[in-house]
């Protein structure tokens, strides 16, 4: 997304963000690629309610200028909240009328475009959702956090009492994807944070859990679709 007209506060619900996006005219600057980060978004523009799936790779979100809304669930969560494993919309926007009965959707649609803070009402919406579902499995929040201090998939595994194959189908239905694929998204977003503060990319690669600097550049263009200096140079 443009790094300008953009803007987010932590959400009441635990580990999520709810963000807005200001229209921004064409040609006033380049556009960020969305990047996977493990999250998925209940987003609303301009009378369409969609649901952002986990990526894999970067996401173009060019198009006319619009007012967004979103709130980014924290990884693993949104499946519960949602009612659909992440990977049945891994890499896709889906309508949410695809999702939810249509009347529901209506009285929604109905309810944000009539509000001044459409954002805030995203965010009421998923919080009355997960009253009614629940709090999401706590060993997903391990994962999570056990991955992200790049601890090894296999002695996460252990560490929480699961065999591969049983990691691999949790993670499926909670992320869109394996515990190898989280931990590389994971990692890239380590590798990002460092770089846009200023920390020499051979110094990044190594404190955010690369083999080296080659290891780092390939796995930024690949997930990223451009070298880890062009993402730097939008912002």
């Amino acid at each position: 997304m443009r790094t300008s007209g953009y803007g987010e506060r932590p959400s009441r619900l635990p580990g999520a963000v709810v963000w807005t996006k200001a229209p921004v005219p064409a040609g006033a600057g380049a556009v960020r690629p969305v990047l996977p980060d493990g999250c998925m978004d209940l987003l609303w523009s301009e009378g369409r309610l969609l649901v952002a799936g986990p990526d894999t790779r970067a996401y173009d979100p060019g198009g006319p200028p619009a007012h967004w809304a979103g709130l980014r669930f924290f990884p693993g969560t949104a499946p519960g909240c949602l009612g659909v494993p992440a990977h049945e919309l891994r890499d896709r926007r889906v309508e949410l009328a695809e999702l939810w009965p249509a009347a529901l959707v209506r009285r929604l649609r109905d309810r944000l475009d009539a509000a001044r803070d459409p954002a805030a009402v995203l965010e009421e919406v998923a919080l009355e959702r997960a009253a009614v579902t629940g709090p999401p499995d706590p060993l997903l929040r391990h994962l999570v956090a056990a991955l992200d201090a790049g601890r090894p998939v296999g002695a996460t595994a252990d560490e929480l009492g699961l065999g591969a194959r049983q990691l691999h189908r949790r993670s499926l239905a909670a992320f869109g994807y394996g515990p190898k694929t989280l931990a590389r998204v994971l990692r890239l977003q380590r590798a990002l944070a460092l770089a846009r503060a200023g920390v020499p990319f051979a110094e990044t690669a190594a404190r955010a859990g690369f083999a080296d600097q080659a290891h780092l550049a390939r796995d930024v263009r690949e997930l990223a679709g451009m070298p880890l200096s062009g993402l730097l140079a939008l912002g």
